[in-house]
């Protein structure tokens, strides 16, 4: 049977939106300097009954659970016989700052008609959004709370996390506010497809923390209480959690967020290939090369500029058909092998305007390189 990757993951309905990122509280060194609950005597005497990885489940709840949030969405539908419906939807948040700016999915907000944000405190307000992407599916939102009643999460390093790590997720799974789930990192670097055609979401962590409808949007968190990710997928074919979920890695959420901020949008660098097409060619002393062929490019644009060829044309009596021995054939990118059209996306998603990119090039029989500035 085949695997159903579910988008649906973190929520009842819609999907999509994201949040910012600024780093705001310090990260203790050790899980001791965490502060504890309430320093009630029942609370010390049952603290002292637990075991040390209680007390750390416990600590890392305590420290994150108010930066964490819910999201309720509303989206009004038109049903036959039945005229407008209002179809509602959940999900998760994260507090990035004490302005008001939570981050999310951009699958959880993504074409909803309203979004209300509840606090820890039991406090709602009706949320703004300040800047999505699609192809990370990260999104920001803005909600005029006052300062006091917001905790900024504190960010950790994912690129230094390592597969059987614990872990932690808190969301709002079936509208079951701030719920704690723990497990193990399963792997890193995973990818799934994104939204946008010819896009993948790279790089995320895999998790057997159980990750539910609601959760999208929400922390996973690693033992001293840092942001190492955003719950947003699962591996299931029911659309239940299978101890199988993903989570957007804290290091790209923090390449996204301040250009959410800033534009509201993220502007990546334009390389002017307007179509590629997956080809093989014979090499001159026998093997074989494979790459990505260059079929059409944008007129005057950085990759024509920089004198990338695109095939000649043959007319037949079909009418004009490519000669597939001519235009060039791009096999590696800043280094990087390419085999399919997602690979050469993926490189230069990562890279802004003005940054050069440079491609090997399978031409007439030999190999060259060719500079291209994105603009």
């Amino acid at each position: 049977m085949k695997r159903i990757f579910t988008f649906s993951l973190f929520i009842a309905l819609p999907l999509v939106l994201t949040a910012t990122i600024l780093l705001i509280a310090q990260v203790p060194e050790t899980v001791s300097t965490l502060p504890k609950p309430e320093e009630s005597p029942l609370y010390i005497e049952r603290y002292a009954e637990l075991q040390p990885s209680e007390r750390v489940a416990i600590q890392v709840y305590e420290r994150c659970n108010r930066s964490v949030v819910n999201l309720d969405t509303q989206t009004t539908v038109n049903i036959f016989l039945f005229g407008q419906v209002d179809e509602p939807g959940a999900g998760s948040g994260i507090v990035l700052d004490k302005e008001g700016h939570i981050l999310t999915n951009r699958h959880v907000i993504a074409n909803v008609d309203a979004v209300k944000v509840t606090l820890f405190n039991g406090n709602s307000y009706e949320a703004k959004l300040v800047g999505s992407d699609p192809i990370t599916d990260l999104a920001i939102i803005w909600i005029d709370a006052p300062p006091e009643a917001l905790f900024p999460i504190t960010f950790g390093d994912s690129s230094k996390l390592l597969v059987g790590q614990q872990i932690f997720a808190i969301g709002n799974p079936f509208g079951l506010e701030r719920t704690l789930t723990s497990g193990l990192i399963s792997s890193l670097n995973r990818s799934m497809p994104s939204r946008v055609p010819y896009r993948s979401i790279r790089g995320l962590i895999q998790t057997d923390a159980a990750i539910n409808p609601g959760n999208s949007g929400g922390a996973l968190l690693d033992t001293q209480g840092r942001l190492i990710g955003i719950n947003t997928a699962i591996a299931s074919r029911s659309g239940g959690s299978h101890g199988v979920g993903f989570a957007i890695p804290s290091r790209t959420i923090l390449r996204i967020v301040p250009q959410l901020l800033k534009n509201g949008k993220v502007i990546r660098g334009e390389i002017g290939i307007d179509t590629v097409q997956r080809l093989s060619r014979d090499l001159p002393n026998g093997g074989t090369i494979h790459g990505l062929w260059v079929t059409q490019l944008a007129e005057k644009g950085p990759a024509e500029k920089a004198g990338l060829r695109v095939p000649r044309i043959i007319r037949t009596v079909r009418g004009p058909q490519r000669d597939p021995n001519t235009g060039d054939l791009i096999t590696a990118a800043d280094g990087v092998q390419i085999g399919k059209v997602d690979d050469f996306t993926a490189v230069i998603d990562e890279r802004a305007p003005g940054d050069s990119v440079v491609l090997d090039v399978f031409r007439e029989g030999s190999m060259i390189k060719v500079t291209i500035v994105l603009e």
